[in-house]
């Protein structure tokens, strides 16, 4: 008969491991469920030039230090090196090549199918997957008919492919403004936006922004855990040469444009510009489509939760969504905490 497991992770990166943490303190009979080839989430999908906006200090996972001087902003790929490390400290039991493909609930028992056919019953699900894999690009009127190229930020790598091209990147956060300003160093790159780019300091008074956000309690305090949403934040953090870059018009700024055409973009004052790339840098959309037979989501396929507890179907629990109990829960500074919670909660279920 097929072991059933006290919790199941759908997801190895920063929240997932995160999970296993917390569960392995707990002594509980768990595995980690990873879609990818290693326990590295989004991470090596981002671009190449990509840095943490908190400082080391204030960037490790529970248990394990992230390493280097505390206040050293930490690149992409120290913080692939340290999730491989984090999994490998704590032996945490990671599965991976294992994409969930449906869920099913008898009972008390969950069983996770995954493409490989592979199953697993469990008395609790963790979703830990983020929202990487569901890039959201607006839809523009004419786009069908455009020669160019357009594409999401999650594609993008690095500024050479785009020499001397005509960019438009579409957003004001932080990746927007960093691939524009990025991309602005070898060819004519705009900013496409609804309001102004606003940015916030990274240093403030000698201390990294996030000293003052955990002074005054906001990167821990629990918005979710009342069931309240945690205020939405549409700013960009300077790293420090931003607000110059973006006065000398490297790159400019211009409100969004209205339409496509073969060769270009319809700006709002209807002039017509060829354009060579489109760039949106839009965000993402969740994508826990397997719930979707348990009742887990509601009608736009979101999570039916509050701080990461499901409110419709017992056993099931979120960690890394944004905002889902303060505003570093989609963080790696931030899972931690988050998880903690998640898996207290989860225990309470197990022992009723």
């Amino acid at each position: 008969m097929e072991e059933i497991l006290d919790s199941v992770v759908i997801g190895g990166g920063q929240a997932g491991l995160a999970s296993g943490y917390h569960l392995q303190k707990k002594g509980l009979q768990f595995l980690i469920l990873e879609a990818n080839e290693q326990a590295m989430g989004s991470w090596p999908h981002y671009y190449d030039s990509l840095k943490l906006f908190s400082p080391a200090r204030f960037s490790s996972l529970p248990g394990l230090q992230f390493p280097g001087p505390p206040d050293h902003y930490p690149s992409r790929d120290e913080v692939i090196r340290y999730l491989q490390d984090y999994k490998n400290h704590f032996l945490l039991p990671v599965i991976t090549n294992q994409r969930v493909e449906s869920v099913e609930k008898n009972g008390e028992v969950f069983k996770i199918r995954t493409i490989t056919g592979d199953t697993f019953q469990t008395r609790t699900i963790i979703n830990a997957t983020g929202s990487f894999h569901s890039p959201f690009s607006p839809v523009i009127k004419g786009q069908q008919t455009f020669k160019g190229h357009v594409l999401h930020s999650s594609k993008y790598r690095n500024p050479e492919p785009f020499i001397d091209q005509r960019v438009v990147v579409v957003g004001r956060r932080n990746s927007a403004v960093q691939i524009a300003i990025e991309l602005a160093e070898l060819s004519r790159t705009t900013l496409a936006i609804r309001q102004p780019v606003q940015l916030v300091k990274q240093r403030i008074w000698g201390q990294d922004l996030h000293f003052w956000i955990r002074a005054i309690g906001l990167d821990t305090f629990p918005f979710g855990r009342f069931g309240k949403k945690v205020p939405s934040t549409d700013t960009a953090v300077d790293l420090g040469e931003y607000k110059a870059r973006l006065a000398e018009g490297k790159p400019d700024q211009l409100p969004m444009f209205t339409s496509f055409y073969t060769d270009g973009v319809i700006w709002s004052d209807g002039k017509m510009e060829p354009v060579d790339t489109v760039i949106f840098a839009t965000g993402y959309r969740l994508n826990f489509s397997y719930l979707n037979p348990i009742g887990a989501l509601d009608s736009e396929g979101n999570p039916l939760q509050v701080a990461g507890v499901s409110t419709s179907v017992p056993g099931i629990y979120y960690v890394g969504l944004e905002g889902q109990r303060s505003f570093s829960s989609a963080t790696l500074r931030g899972v931690g905490a988050d998880a903690q919670f998640v898996v207290r909660k989860l225990m309470l279920h197990l022992k009723n």
